[in-house]
């Protein structure tokens, strides 16, 4: 990290770069049609792969972890305060068999690139443990799996090396898939079709349209920030307390870790609280202005930091083989989702926010559907994508145990 124009800890360089490509990839979406076609996000995550892995900033620092423990969380309840909580359930039924099929692809990708790869990578069965949790659940698993089989430090370094570049990549690939006529017309797409009907009058950049000026009074402005913060510090504290007081690990029956990953979940507590404000007070949060965008730009935000640990050279240098193990579970998920969702006729953007949640977790799946401007799926995917912090390390552990065997 040493090596780098930038330092890891010159705080306010670092936090300058990542909100002027934030904001620099919103500017260009809404100003060029071909950007618009990228999108803004994808913009913001490519900038920061080139800025790290061209040495002007590090890929690790304190200010990346404040993005993901302040930012995300607060975008979070910015995003769900104009969620129609009608559509929520219908979504998250058909959200929650998708997810399923997308594990079950998980499964059988990291099987299939277990018995590929493992006379080529040490201690494969406890990578393929950890990978296999956390392409279901997200970096959450990772961290526990890697725990768990006590996998030494500098293999668990080139994973989380490997695991951030297939995920960059994958992000790219689901931002595309919907542009793709081929898929258009393979599968239902209403949450695109109804943008592009909202877009009519400048149908070369529908980001522009769809983030016409509004206005915003700075009580509106007030209101969503101070609210987002509040819910934010309750759920942090109320999770920290159910997570300390209902007991979960490996020595744990299944319903307590059930309960403890339910109820001790920043996350999910994050989209139930702000789910109750929403039933509690619908007309005030109708007449919110403004949240959506604040979220949206927090969203952007944490796109560039999502794209800021993606080393090349250091996968080049120490794993290669290891990305290659990850994206074949990657590719094995996302054909398995792909063909789950046309034999059960499920739509192309929940398929994809599904993969996303299954590979990244809940709130890079959020992430997704608000970058796409698929509103109504932000709350659906926070739900059914928590489903996997709790089942991720259950298959991990028993994917991990079963390939010890073969090594």
């Amino acid at each position: 990290m040493g090596n780098t124009l930038i330092q890891a800890d010159d705080t306010l360089t670092l936090w300058g770069i990542i909100i002027i490509v934030a904001s620099l990839s919103i500017f260009l979406e809404q100003r060029f049609s071909w950007a618009a076609k990228i999108t803004g996000a994808i913009i913001a995550l490519l900038i920061a792969i080139l800025l790290s892995n061209t040495g002007i900033i590090p890929t690790e620092s304190a200010v990346y972890d404040s993005v993901w423990t302040i930012i995300v969380p607060l975008a979070i309840p910015l995003l769900l305060f104009h969620v129609n909580i009608k559509k929520l359930f219908k979504e998250s039924g058909r959200l929650l068999m998708i997810f399923l099929i997308s594990s079950i692809g998980t499964v059988a990708g990291t099987i299939i690139a277990f018995f590929i790869l493992k006379e080529h990578i040490p201690l494969l069965d406890k990578l393929a443990g950890m990978f296999s949790a956390s392409y279901i659940g997200g970096g959450v698993n990772f961290a526990a799996m890697s725990a768990k089989f006590e996998t030494p430090g500098e293999l668990v370094s080139s994973a989380v090396v490997a695991d951030n570049l297939n995920m960059a990549l994958l992000f790219v690939i689901l931002m595309i898939i919907p542009t793709m006529q081929f898929f258009r017309k393979k599968y239902k797409t209403p949450h695109i079709d109804e943008l592009e009907s909202q877009g009519n009058n400048d149908k070369d950049n529908l980001a522009k349209t769809y983030w016409k000026p509004k206005e915003i009074s700075l009580k509106d402005i007030a209101m969503s920030v101070g609210i987002a913060f509040a819910l934010v510090i309750l759920t942090k504290k109320v999770s920290i307390w159910f997570d300390s007081l209902i007991p979960s690990g490996e020595n744990v029956n299944f319903l307590l870790n059930l309960l403890n990953g339910l109820i001790g979940d920043q996350y999910l507590l994050l989209t139930t609280f702000t789910f109750l404000a929403l039933l509690l007070f619908p007309k005030f949060f109708d007449s919110l202005r403004g949240s959506q965008e604040i979220g949206t730009y927090l969203i952007h935000i944490f796109f560039v930091v999502i794209g800021i640990p993606a080393s090349i050279p250091l996968i080049i240098d120490n794993a290669p083989l290891l990305l290659v193990f990850a994206f074949i579970i990657v590719a094995i998920n996302l054909t398995i989702s792909l063909v789950g969702a046309k034999v059960f006729k499920f739509e192309l953007e929940e398929t994809l926010l599904a993969v996303n949640a299954n590979i990244g977790g809940p709130t890079t799946a959020a992430a997704l559907a608000i970058a796409k401007g698929w509103s109504n799926l932000v709350g659906p995917i926070l739900i059914v994508g928590t489903l996997g912090y709790i089942i991720g390390n259950y298959v991990g552990t028993f994917l991990g145990i079963w390939f010890s065997s073969f090594m």
